[in-house]
């Protein structure tokens, strides 16, 4: 596996073993229906928490979570939909980032709750 792969899949078990620790209750993890793909899936209260984690080895190259772009936003949106039709779910949903830093053995984890909002073509 590439080291690219091996850093994102740490920071997926990192980013989900945290919002367990705040209370979340991790569904699934990388959960796959085609090309869609979710990183990780919660749930808190009564609401359905889909999460995109970003993780980075270092802030040379900016922010994790300013890879969440338009393109990825818009797909994370069309996943969730596939994933609440095939779990029949009647719940509010909420996207969120975690954004993973690591940098000289320090790591930094930054929850933003209600991070983006499904774009106006996506609600049609």
């Amino acid at each position: 596996m590439a080291e690219h792969n091996i850093l994102g899949r740490s920071g997926e078990l990192l980013a989900a073993e945290y919002l367990e620790s705040k209370g979340y209750t991790v569904l699934d993890r990388n959960w796959r229906c085609g090309h869609k793909e979710l990183d990780l899936v919660a749930r808190s209260g009564d609401t359905l928490v889909v999460v995109e984690v970003k993780t980075r080895g270092s802030a040379c190259f900016g922010n994790p979570e300013d890879a969440v772009d338009e393109r990825k936003i818009i797909r994370t949106v069309m996943a969730a939909d596939a994933y609440i039709r095939r779990r029949r779910l009647d719940l509010d949903v909420r996207f969120d980032i975690v954004a993973i830093t690591e940098n000289g053995g320090q790591v930094s984890v930054q929850h933003i709750e209600d991070a983006f909002f499904p774009p106006v073509e996506c609600v049609k």
